[in-house]
């Protein structure tokens, strides 16, 4: 193994050094809270009747007892949503678990889950991004009643781990372990799908040619299987320590997901108080963690939303993260992985070509990831250079592929797609904003031309439709940040640009909002700030005005005569009135939204700085 790259070093640096009062002060709690424990001794008689009374009789002794493990179970459940829809049949199989260890296991409390595959384009998704902070405080409050030693927590997509980690991490005395679903198999490829996609943005074949090519590529239970911010999520809850190692891409409802999913249900009660390897997830998620967590995102090319979340776990933990440190980061951190839509394989085929285990091992043995950290596994990454099998009815675990079994798919550091991990930070008199490069081609990572400037998505579509959008341009759509209306994702705008830059124009976006996981080979800077409505300066932009994106320079500018630029209003846009499909019971979490650099943390008024630090 290489000594630690010098970059991880400073960055790691940096951030404990940045977070040394916080980050003291949420061990202290930490502290405090274990040394309450364990869980159960401080509650009345009363109290615990209630726990326990609908307990099986074999776990209502275990319970009274207050000497045994109790396991909380939170689940995203629901069966409208391929990803979650395979969770139905974990609770029975976790409980079972906890029992054959000695402990016991209650069904805590579900989460919400929404898909941004449904919502996409709709108003539904401006509750997306605010999803993520419900789920954080659902389940606060799954496990409010304080008779739990740990926590398993069942969830895939978009916001949903990022939401169960940051209620977890609330909870940070008690051990937990992430247990995922797994991937669907494979459907229509990725290039067929997305050919389709842009025929119908020309009106080229109709509706039911579309409808049909999605349901041939999202067609059965378990994550879609592109590498966008689901798959993103598996991901970063292995190379963080939070899975058992090579859990990620399982396929459901076989018998390798099933054995590890019995595993987790034994090795959670091991980590509880009453285990003999006691593992609090806030010692688990720290600065190595976290940045471990950046360095896996960047060497497989994933979702720009984690620019976001990340930042918002780090908060929970105490940690300071901001882009700066992705930014750097990702100048020393090779690209791996080829995966739709950085490639035409899918995650099915990463997993096959060697997957995390490759992966784990590869980063780890060129000094780009903290070995030294504490997993659920026990202490050290280098575990999760190893991939599960089946054993004696059971899961164990061997040595993962010392070669790539597709290098189309992923490859050694020695041979990489790429020499940067493909996402840069742009700054300029526009404000900061982030790009991810690694699906863009670098004769596109500079554009400059004339604004087309929008104030929805609906508005670019129907220029689009008109045929108005012709000759190079920089297509700027504001007032979409976390205060205006949420931070929807503008993924429904892929296609239709994407069809205008394979005509040969030379197109960009700039918004204040969000892209998608499956950001694509158009040239984005995203999550912009200040956004709009807080006075930024894309407010400011008029139709015409030069823009400048040049991600190789990391800037983005736009070119007005400073005392005419002075002079420009930005009076922000009206989001008074935000209603239908649930928007208005939301207004409070935009009105307390933080920048997106600072997580958009909507409980946390501490979070509302800008910039990084």
């Amino acid at each position: 193994m290489s000594a630690l790259n010098s970059a991880v070093v400073a960055v790691t640096q940096r951030i404990r050094a940045r977070s040394e009062t916080d980050r003291a002060a949420y061990l202290e709690r930490l502290k405090a809270a274990a040394e309450d424990g364990p869980v159960r001794t401080s509650l009345s008689c009363t109290n615990l009747a209630h726990a326990f009374a609908a307990a099986p009789d074999g776990d209502k002794a275990r319970l009274k007892g207050l000497q045994k493990a109790n396991v909380g179970i939170v689940s995203a459940y629901n069966d409208m949503l391929s990803a979650h829809q395979p969770l139905e049949r974990f609770p029975g199989l976790l409980k079972q678990a906890v029992r054959e260890a000695g402990g016991t296991a209650q069904f805590a409390g579900g989460v919400p889950a929404m898909c941004d595959g449904v919502t996409q384009g709709q108003p539904g998704m401006e509750l997306s991004l605010f999803s993520r902070d419900v789920i954080a405080m659902a389940t606060g409050v799954a496990l409010s009643h304080n008779t739990f030693d740990g926590g398993l927590c069942l969830g895939v997509c978009d916001k949903i781990v990022p939401g169960l980690l940051i209620g977890a991490l609330h909870f940070g005395h008690l051990p937990f372990i992430f247990v995922p679903a797994g991937p669907m198999t494979s459907g229509m490829p990725n290039d067929e799908k997305a050919r389709i996609r842009a025929l119908y943005a020309e009106g080229r074949v109709g509706r039911d040619a579309l409808l049909e090519s999605e349901a041939q590529s999202y067609h059965g239970p378990g994550t879609c299987t592109f590498y966008g911010t689901a798959n993103s999520n598996q991901m970063l809850m292995e190379v963080m320590g939070l899975h058992l190692p090579g859990a990620a891409f399982v396929n459901p409802n076989t018998p390798l997901r099933d054995a590890l999913t019995i595993a987790a249900g034994h090795r959670i009660t091991q980590l509880t108080a009453h285990g003999d390897e006691y593992t609090p997830v806030g010692r688990v998620i720290d600065e190595r963690a976290i940045v471990n967590g950046i360095v896996g995102l960047l060497a497989t090319g994933g979702s720009t939303n984690h620019t976001i979340h990340l930042v918002a776990i780090a908060r929970a933990a105490g940690l300071h993260v901001d882009w700066s440190d992705f930014d750097t980061l990702s100048r020393v951190v090779p690209l791996l992985t080829r995966i739709y839509p950085n490639g035409q394989a899918d995650i099915n085929h990463f997993h096959a070509a060697g997957g995390m285990g490759f992966l784990v091992r590869e980063l780890l043995d060129a000094g780009l990831l903290h070995e030294d950290v504490l997993t659920v596994s026990g202490e050290g990454l280098r575990a999760y250079a190893r991939e599960p099998m089946l054993a004696d009815g059971g899961v164990a675990w061997g040595e993962a592929p010392a070669q790539s079994g597709d290098a189309q798919v992923v490859r050694p550091v020695a041979d990489p797609f790429d020499t940067d991990g493909g996402l840069r930070v742009l700054d300029g008199n526009l404000g900061r904003a982030v790009m991810k490069t690694s699906a863009v081609h670098p004769d596109h990572r500079r554009i400059e031309g004339p604004a087309r400037v929008f104030d929805d998505q609906q508005a670019v579509l129907a220029a689009f439709r008109a045929g108005a959008l012709e000759g190079d341009f920089v297509c700027v759509v504001r007032g979409q940040g976390p205060r205006a209306n949420g931070m929807p994702e503008l993924h429904k705008l892929t296609p239709e640009l994407g069809v205008l830059q394979s005509r040969g124009q030379r197109v960009a976006l700039v918004t204040d909002g969000r892209m998608s996981g499956a950001s694509g080979k158009v040239p984005a800077a995203i999550h912009l700030h200040p956004e709009w409505v807080r006075g930024g300066a894309i407010g400011r932009i008029r139709e015409g005005d030069w823009i400048t994106l040049d991600a190789d320079a990391g800037r983005l500018d736009v070119d007005v005569p400073k005392a005419e630029w002075a002079a420009r209003e930005s009076a922000p846009p009206d989001t008074t009135v935000q209603h239908g499909i649930g928007r208005d019971m939301f207004a409070g979490f935009r009105s307390m939204a933080g920048s997106a650099e600072t997580g958009a943390i909507s409980f946390s008024p501490a979070t509302d700085n800008e910039g990084a630090s």
